[in-house]
């Protein structure tokens, strides 16, 4: 039986995003040693990808991103 009501599938459609993004933004944040750094990486990555950068650049970029901070922190 298909759903019919309006709100319940527009909320289920975004149902498998939002499950994403709770569990990828605390993963961001800690994989490395320093939050600040994955904070860095995570602003880095959504100004390039805001920008129109390829997935490849974004994450070349921000994983050059946590190292140079690491180096410094």
């Amino acid at each position: 039986r298909q759903i019919s009501n309006r709100f319940l599938r527009s909320f289920l459609y975004y149902v498998p995003y939002v499950t994403l993004a709770v569990m990828t933004f605390p993963a961001i944040l800690e994989a490395t040693n320093s939050p600040i750094s994955g904070a860095l990486a995570l602003i880095v990555g959504l100004i390039l990808a805001w920008f129109g950068a390829s997935l490849f650049q974004v994450s070349i970029l921000s994983c050059l991103v946590v190292y140079l901070i690491q180096l410094f922190i």
